[in-house]
């Protein structure tokens, strides 16, 4: 039944992304265009460091599948493209491998394909300490991801339905393991009260996994005899919405659902984000193109970012957070509802001593 399931997941999320298209709240975030900004681009460096962890460029693949001969596959082409490219990438929930350890290659060939590389083993909010342990082994998890979906398993008809424990179990499993904790949403985002309870439970990095990429509540419900969750569809806050609202926090933040493209990776890395993840538009190259397209898609997706950062005159990930951006529509109302002042990041590249190093740069 579990394989079964993660080969529905992937086949439902293949076609969420043959019909995508058109706008999400990304579109409301805008660069202001300063014509003489722009820097060199041998200057420009995609790497990007955030607590106590070092990645080549700022960028990743985000937690997908596994379970199955059919997700074993995928994994195996994701892991081989993320060794190419040097981007990291995180494993499918490995829920399938505690149930039946004969799953095991189908997780374990992403450390096979990719020895060198970042990888992080993705596991759910119920998992014990001990299963923590075996995700991390499972691939020799660089760090580990929980995942955080109550809307998903709401829906799911085989889903969890107590969700009072899972702040108690992170705790659990952040003092018990030795590599960095990482929580995610699953694409209905988190909220600045969710990322302030993580960073009290001792979780290193938050992943804000907003609403606008594969929707798992659509998912789930077309996994439904009668389909009738479909008024959850939509569900949560997109992840400009989650960076914006998250701003002060201080816990470090990575973003993902709805990265369509490298400028949706640079309006991730403006608002705040150490790196930017995606899923559902790999997964479709992968399925749809094979391997050596998608190792073609990422490395264009990193020179076009720093083809981006050059004009914006962002020597590094980090800098674009100086960089002047217009926040507008639905965002814009969600900003004001949260008390988030966005005029402040219009004019953020313009203090007079910025102003006078630029003149100074000219002349």
């Amino acid at each position: 039944m579990s394989a079964e399931r993660k080969d529905d997941h992937v086949r439902l999320a293949v076609e969420q992304q043959h019909r995508h298209g058109g706008h999400n709240e990304f579109d409301d975030v805008s660069f202001v265009h300063h014509a003489l900004a722009g820097v060199d681009r041998g200057d420009v460096s995609l790497a990007t460091g955030f607590a106590g962890i070092e990645w080549q460029v700022p960028l990743y693949i985000n937690a997908m599948t596994g379970g199955s001969e059919m997700t074993g596959a995928i994994n195996r082409d994701l892991a081989i493209a993320a060794r190419a490219t040097g981007v990291p990438l995180a494993t499918g929930s490995v829920s399938p491998y505690f149930k039946d350890p004969d799953t095991a290659g189908t997780f374990s060939v992403m450390r096979q394909e990719n020895p060198d590389g970042f990888i992080m083993a993705n596991i759910n909010a119920t998992t014990s300490v001990d299963n923590a342990r075996r995700a991390i082994d499972l691939v020799r998890a660089d760090a580990l991801q929980i995942h955080l979906n109550t809307i998903q398993e709401t829906v799911m008809p085989e889903g969890d339905r107590s969700f009072s424990s899972w702040g108690r179990r992170i705790e659990e499993i952040v003092a018990a393991v030795d590599v960095p904790v990482v929580v995610k949403e699953v694409g209905f985002g988190l909220s600045r009260e969710t990322i302030a309870l993580l960073e009290k439970s001792g979780v290193a990095v938050a992943d804000v996994g907003g609403r606008g990429g594969t929707d798992f509540a659509r998912i789930e419900n077309g996994r439904r005899a009668l389909g009738d969750y479909a008024f959850l569809e939509g569900w949560g806050q997109s992840a400009p919405a989650c960076l914006l609202d998250a701003g002060g926090t201080g816990l470090p933040l990575l973003a993902s659902g709805g990265v369509r493209h490298p400028l949706d990776v640079a309006r991730s890395l403006a608002l705040g984000a150490a790196a930017a993840g995606a899923s559902g538009c790999f997964l479709r190259t992968v399925v749809d193109e094979g391997v050596a397209a998608l190792v073609a898609q990422l490395t264009t997706w990193l020179d076009q970012l720093a083809a981006l950062m050059t004009a914006l005159g962002a020597r590094t990930p980090a800098g674009l957070t100086r960089s002047d951006v217009l926040i507008h529509g639905t965002l814009r109302s969600f900003c004001a509802d949260r008390g988030v002042d966005t005029s402040r990041l219009a004019t953020r590249s313009g203090s007079p001593d910025t102003i006078h190093r630029k003149i100074g740069s000219i002349r």
